[in-house]
């Protein structure tokens, strides 16, 4: 029985991130179909669906935080600047 709490226990640790990750720079490309943004210095970042694409604009400064899910970085939060 312990060991079953143990491994279920790993796996939950495995798949939740700990933290989000932090990034900021200047919006090179919005892909609003593939809700996807580039920045200049070449981090792609993909919207999580609770994330509006709506206010983002090439040339934009962002400051996002994001979670790695299936090797994309996919923002749970995203902060705009012009």
């Amino acid at each position: 029985m312990v060991k079953k709490i143990g491994i279920v226990a790993l796996v939950l640790a495995l798949a939740t991130p700990l933290w989000a990750e932090e990034v900021s720079g200047k919006i090179q490309k919005v892909d609003a179909g593939d809700r996807t943004i580039l920045l200049e210095v070449g981090t792609q970042l993909w919207l999580a669906e609770a994330v509006s694409a709506d206010i983002l604009k090439e040339g934009a400064t962002v400051k996002a935080s994001y979670e790695e899910k299936d090797g994309k970085k996919v923002v749970t939060e995203i902060e705009v600047s012009e």
